[in-house]
């Protein structure tokens, strides 16, 4: 596969595509039990989701993630194609499984519990990366997920080179892996939990999320996005600036998801070049559109379903 497959895209999100299978109850879940509910199959994965948006957003991007030639893989690939993501950069591996990831989620959408099996991404190693150097070198910008190896981390962080890198830490665990590369961090998404992670201290009132934040701009991160679930979406840039985002009045089906499309929200703001103030409402837009439908990406997302919804808000404030 030669670079100028995905010579066009200014973005290319690098790390997981799954095959999500999420599980979803309106029976109080009983550990040890068995209990009635739904099950349902859908693309999904952090890097892939995220592309998937941007694509739905009007963003050119590429996706770089590890298949197995299997139905699973298969399918990834399509769907993410017929969303208009250049996948032709992705590596199918025959003899290996594709990502699952598999959730159980109550009767209020948030998720019980989950397990991933995500061990093809061990695959995509320095080696496998140095095969689309010229691609990641020609993007404006990189999405990295934190489902990616350290070693593969590291060799991306080091051969970014000027193109600006933006970071969803994906989890209390495996953000860890970003500790020694917070210096070339310009946007770092992550939650609550994942922010303790890195910081090294609890994240609770509003005073320690801003202490947090403080904290990972002294490492050198540009800006700061932290998703605090009910409380909306904080947002702080190293120049001072900061604010948070109350969340939008929208009855959730599934969180899975939203995470993704809020920092794909965040991404085609910065191609436009508008303010992470500005920015994080458009994309705690997309993310509150996503929470509605219950796959992990909004077939109907698009800057004008994202625009209705904040003329929409607009509207009622006045």
């Amino acid at each position: 596969m030669s670079d100028r497959a995905l010579h066009r895209c200014r973005i290319v999100a690098i790390g997981a595509a799954n095959m999500d299978i999420a599980g979803t109850t309106d029976q109080a879940i009983a550990q040890g039990d068995s209990i009635p509910g739904r099950i349902r199959c859908s693309a999904g994965g952090v890097a892939r989701n995220v592309a998937e948006n941007l694509a739905r957003l009007g963003v050119g991007v590429g996706l770089l993630s590890a298949v197995g030639d299997d139905v699973f893989g298969r399918e990834l690939l399509a769907s993410a194609a017929a969303a208009g993501v250049d996948v032709a950069g992705c590596w199918v591996l025959p003899g290996a499984a594709t990502s699952s990831y598999l959730s159980i989620h109550g009767r209020d959408g948030e998720m019980a519990t989950a397990l991933n099996d995500m061990a093809i991404l061990e695959c995509v190693t320095p080696a496998l990366l140095a095969t689309r150097l010229g691609l990641l070198r020609q993007a404006d910008a990189l999405l990295l997920d934190c489902n990616l190896s350290a070693v593969a981390l590291e060799w991306l962080f080091g051969h970014a080179a000027a193109v600006p890198v933006f970071v969803d830490s994906v989890s209390a665990f495996k953000c860890r892996r970003i500790l020694p590369w917070l210096s070339r961090i310009h946007t770092l998404k992550a939650n609550r939990l994942e922010a303790e992670a890195l910081w090294g201290q609890p994240v609770g009132d509003a005073a320690s999320v801003l202490r947090a934040a403080q904290w990972l701009h002294a490492q050198g991160v540009q800006q700061v996005v932290l998703s605090l679930g009910a409380e909306g979406v904080f947002w702080s840039t190293s120049a001072g600036d900061h604010g948070q985002q109350p969340p939008w009045p929208i009855k959730m089906v599934n969180a899975t998801g939203a995470g993704d499309a809020l920092l794909a929200g965040l991404l085609q703001q910065w191609l436009r070049q508008v303010p992470l103030r500005r920015a994080v409402r458009f994309a705690s837009a997309c993310a509150a559109l996503t929470l509605s439908v219950q796959s992990a990406n909004h077939p109907g997302l698009s800057v004008a379903s994202v625009q209705r919804l904040l003329d929409q808000a607009d509207a009622e404030t006045q």
